[in-house]
């Protein structure tokens, strides 16, 4: 109890350590891992990249007609990078780059819908899921 209050009052006296921000920038260390970057000619959507994001910050939503929208939220991204890992063409479809995260304030707050567009995507592959079987039905017949 002593040497905690000790370091509380020599903490009092000591220049709080904390970097200049804006006034200098950050020097990002050689493995930093930033946003993810998608190009969507490159994008095979096999959806390994959607199954491999653990706080699922990647939506893939599926259409009738096979084509597929992609979905990111930066700010539900932890930037494990597991999922430029499960990607069969990582650096051409999925990669992350050393982009730093926009505010939400300037990304047109990205979190507002994401739940909306969470059970629309879960709703659009039920959709396709059925339209499948659908036709799988008619051509047995």
């Amino acid at each position: 109890m002593i040497l905690a209050m000790k370091n509380a009052f020599s903490n009092l006296i000591k220049k709080p350590y904390t970097h200049a921000y804006p006034e200098k920038s950050i020097i990002k260390p050689k493995n930093y891992r930033g946003l993810i970057e998608y190009n969507k000619e490159a994008c095979i959507f096999c959806d390994k990249c959607e199954k491999a994001c653990p706080p699922g910050a990647i939506l893939f939503k599926h259409f009738t007609d096979n084509s597929k929208e992609y979905f990111y939220n930066p700010h539900l991204c932890i930037y494990c990078g597991d999922c430029v890992s499960a990607c069969p063409k990582p650096q051409e479809a999925l990669w992350q780059s050393e982009k730093k995260s926009m505010p939400a304030i300037l990304n047109d707050m990205p979190n507002d819908n994401w739940y909306e567009l969470e059970k629309e995507v879960a709703k659009s592959k039920e959709e396709v899921k059925a339209f499948k079987l659908a036709n799988k039905k008619k051509k047995t017949l």
